[in-house]
């Protein structure tokens, strides 16, 4: 039995394959970062989904594409992990962005490939090896355009009064904004990423306000001349996308794009339907 993983900070995508690429089972649990939580917790969520923990046993080969992974550090200290969870299996841990370029990209073509979802990433494939210029620092450092990025924004503009009066009524209504409770959950909560993140969905469903739309521009803006822009080839290979923030604004995100010259690609909510294929034909 193969476990394909797509993990996000918020939640985890898990299928179960045979060796000819039948879907044994599918599963979806909290997300799996090692950037924010400890070995405990990780194990508690594996515990939490009867499929996995009943399972464990029979999995052969677990591959393994999470937010979190993207330094040696992080992808040892899961694989130990998973290594002590799935007693007979081949652990292969890597950071999410392959996940997307094997769901996005075409075997052996080239492209610009990008997660924006409760975080972000940017990378360059050139057919065989993915690069990436500049390491992520996480979320309260980068993760530009991302959800967690957007619920900060909200907050902020709420909290500094910067938010229309009409927007700030709507947001009072679905959200609690209690400094203890939003203080709770940034600095007591795991995941304080993922938490800021369920604030992007208000931004998506007003994202034709004004208030909503300069937020949502001015930070694709910064993930063009940021993130795309340090490759050289964005001008000439399709720059494809993945996650949530990425296919609910798939339409400003084209219209950002295509104002630079930029090819949009594939954008897609979850690579996970992209793995099986890969891992079947692989």
């Amino acid at each position: 039995m193969k476990l394909l993983v797509d993990s996000g900070s918020t939640k985890a995508d898990w299928i179960a394959i045979d060796d000819a690429g039948k879907v044994l089972f599918t599963t979806q649990s909290l997300g799996v970062n090692p950037e924010v939580l400890g070995k405990d917790e990780i194990v508690s969520r594996l515990d939490d989904r009867f499929d996995i923990s009943h399972n464990k046993k029979s999995v052969t080969h677990l591959y393994f594409y999470g937010a979190g992974c993207g330094t040696e550090r992080m992808r040892s200290f899961l694989a130990a992990i998973f290594r002590d969870y799935f007693p007979n299996a081949n652990i292969s841990v890597n950071e999410d962005t392959y996940a997307a370029v094997y769901a996005t990209t075409p075997k052996n073509e080239k492209a610009v490939v990008c997660i924006l979802g409760t975080g972000s990433n940017c990378s360059y494939f050139d057919g065989k090896e993915l690069h990436q210029k500049v390491q992520s620092l996480g979320y309260i450092a980068m993760d530009d355009c991302s959800g967690n990025r957007f619920g900060r924004e909200l907050i902020r503009a709420y909290y500094f009064s910067k938010m229309p009066a009409h927007l700030a009524t709507e947001f009072e209504k679905v959200h609690n904004l209690d400094p203890d409770v939003i203080k709770h959950n940034l600095y007591k909560e795991p995941n304080p990423n993922a938490y800021l993140a369920t604030f992007a969905k208000f931004l998506i469903q007003h994202k034709d306000d004004a208030f909503c739309k300069k937020l949502i521009y001015a930070a694709m803006e910064d993930f063009v001349e940021l993130y795309i822009k340090q490759y050289d080839e964005h001008a000439t290979v399709p720059v494809h996308f993945i996650g949530s923030i990425a296919f609910y604004l798939r339409e400003e995100l084209k219209e950002v794009l295509e104002k630079h010259n930029i090819k949009i690609g594939n954008v897609l909510r979850r690579p996970i339907d992209g793995l099986i294929a890969y891992h079947s034909l692989n």
